[in-house]
């Protein structure tokens, strides 16, 4: 700003400077004309002086000087970096250098989802997705980046988020791709809306049934029937105890859920426990509760766990194998000592089996291998994935193994007090008093 300012204060002196020299030379040429001088006489010191103004004062006043050119910083080209290759590693998502349509850099991650060939390939051809594959190929400049789901990209369920990024001069045509795996988030919402769809129609249908008897048991011709009356008082009363037990492991559901970062830190006698559920079973099942049998290891420590979850999560197992067990089969019960010192139990009966194609699917919200089946027995179909959820909270594991036409056994892991765990492990390293060697 300095330097402009001085350079139009120079040219403003300048053509004042001019103008004053002119102005004197005009008086001085007229002065000698009325004094009676020869013109010839004058014209020549006039010229002169004009002469010697134009070559003294040069072009600089008469036009505005012109602005410095801007210097303009060398950009450094990052991608030409040796390190960059290290850059693109050090990212787990797939990521790429794309320099006009092809593929110039790419990670291990973008290897493994497209193939190990694509660094040098036409990006459209790599990725060939037609979303993904009509923005690689614009020539049009990106001011900002852009982002773009693309759907089946690696698997039929995947998906992904493509975000595609400006680098370097934008002559070069250079695009960084990312893509992020949305496959979880995705799956997470479908999930949450499937339980808020499930749980409406499971509590809409004996809601609606209640309903549809109350507004028949008003009518007064029908009302008066006692017989009647007795039949939908019963079924409405059926109804009304479904949808409190869905409701009850709904709550139990969400709260599990949110204690599930949580890990239980108050010891529970396991064996114990199985006994008094076991118990309970007997005395109120009838004939079905006296088929339980129960088979417990002696000295076995406690677990770490919330107990009124454990007994739930009994409840549930036995539950399952009387009401789906062939009447009058055993249901067994039976606690040990599993792998590195975990408490082992497991339910099994003799039922009509689980197909394979149901097993990994047995412990979502809901499913159900028979449907009508499940609600004739009362089931809300929650039980197996409260068990689920209260085994993830312990840190245990749940393997569940069937056989169609024989029976179903459900297991249980749970880890034993850290404390515990660890005497028995050291335990293991002692010599062995009959060999003399470390067992």
């Amino acid at each position: 700003m300095r330097d402009k300012s001085s350079t139009v204060t120079m040219n403003r002196l300048s053509i004042s400077q001019i103008t004053a020299s002119l102005a004197m030379l005009l008086l001085g040429t007229g002065g000698a004309l009325m004094m009676g001088a020869h013109p010839i006489s004058i014209a020549l010191p006039v010229l002169a002086g004009v002469l010697v103004l134009i070559i003294t004062s040069g072009d600089a006043g008469l036009r505005p000087a012109e602005p410095p050119a801007p210097v303009v910083p060398d950009q450094p080209d990052f991608t030409a970096h040796p390190d960059f290759p290290s850059l693109l590693e050090g990212i787990s998502d797939p990521l790429m250098l794309v320099e006009k349509g092809r593929i110039v850099r790419a990670n291990r991650a973008a290897m493994r989802l497209l193939g190990a060939h694509i660094e040098g390939e036409d990006a459209r051809i790599a990725i060939r997705h037609p979303a993904a594959a009509e923005r690689l190929a614009s020539l049009a400049p990106l001011a900002e980046p852009i982002m773009i789901e693309l759907v089946g990209l690696g698997t039929r369920e995947q998906r992904w988020q493509m975000r595609v990024a400006p680098v370097g001069a934008v002559n070069m045509m250079r695009r960084l791709v990312h893509l992020v795996d949305h496959s979880g988030t995705h799956a997470a919402e479908r999930m949450r809306v499937d339980f808020v769809a499930n749980a409406s129609h499971e509590l809409r249908t004996p809601l609606a049934g209640i309903l549809g008897f109350i507004e028949t048991l008003a009518d007064p011709e029908l009302g008066k029937d006692g017989e009647t009356r007795q039949r939908f008082l019963k079924i409405m009363d059926g109804e009304a105890r479904r949808m409190q037990r869905l409701i009850d492991d709904l709550i139990s559901l969400s709260r599990i859920e949110a204690e599930k970062y949580r890990a239980p830190d108050s010891p529970v006698d396991l064996s114990e426990l199985v006994a008094e559920v076991v118990g309970v079973f007997r005395s109120s099942h009838g004939e079905r509760g006296r088929d339980v049998e129960m088979e417990i290891a002696p000295s076995l420590g406690p677990v770490l766990g919330d107990r009124a979850q454990l007994s739930q999560l009994i409840h549930n197992l036995i539950g399952n194998s009387v009401k789906y067990g062939r009447p009058g089969t055993p249901i067994r019960v039976t606690l040990a000592e599993g792998p590195s010192g975990m408490a082992k139990l497991c339910v099994a009966d003799e039922g009509e089996g689980i197909g394979p194609d149901h097993l990994p699917r047995l412990t979502e919200r809901f499913y159900r291998v028979d449907s009508g089946r499940s609600r004739a027995m009362g089931g809300t179909g929650l039980g197996l994935a409260i068990v689920k959820h209260i085994v993830e909270r312990h840190r245990g594991r749940l393997d569940i193994a069937s056989t169609l036409g024989k029976g179903t056994s459900i297991s249980v892991l749970l880890p034993p007090p850290a404390e515990e765990a660890s005497a028995r492990m050291d335990e293991k390293k002692r010599p062995s008093a009959l060999s003399g060697t470390v067992s």
